[in-house]
């Protein structure tokens, strides 16, 4: 059966091939790609509820090399 634009599209076998093979290239990259991911989502949030903790500033003055 043709999918999207007259391709056939993968059955569930090929998927789980496709899968395998995915993680077998990226296996190293996946948890720092899962971090910064997960970090996304938080700083998402935090904008649209629009609250602050102040957390960047402790954040900004650590990266700098300044003492509070």
């Amino acid at each position: 059966m043709s999918g999207l634009f007259g391709f056939i599209t993968p059955g569930p076998m090929e998927l789980v091939i496709i899968a395998m093979i995915f993680l077998l290239l990226f296996a190293n990259r996946l948890p720092g790609v899962m971090r910064s991911l997960g970090r996304g989502v938080v700083e998402f949030k935090r904008g649209i509820s629009g609250t602050d903790d102040g957390d960047n500033d402790k954040d900004e003055g650590a990266s700098t090399g300044s003492k509070p």
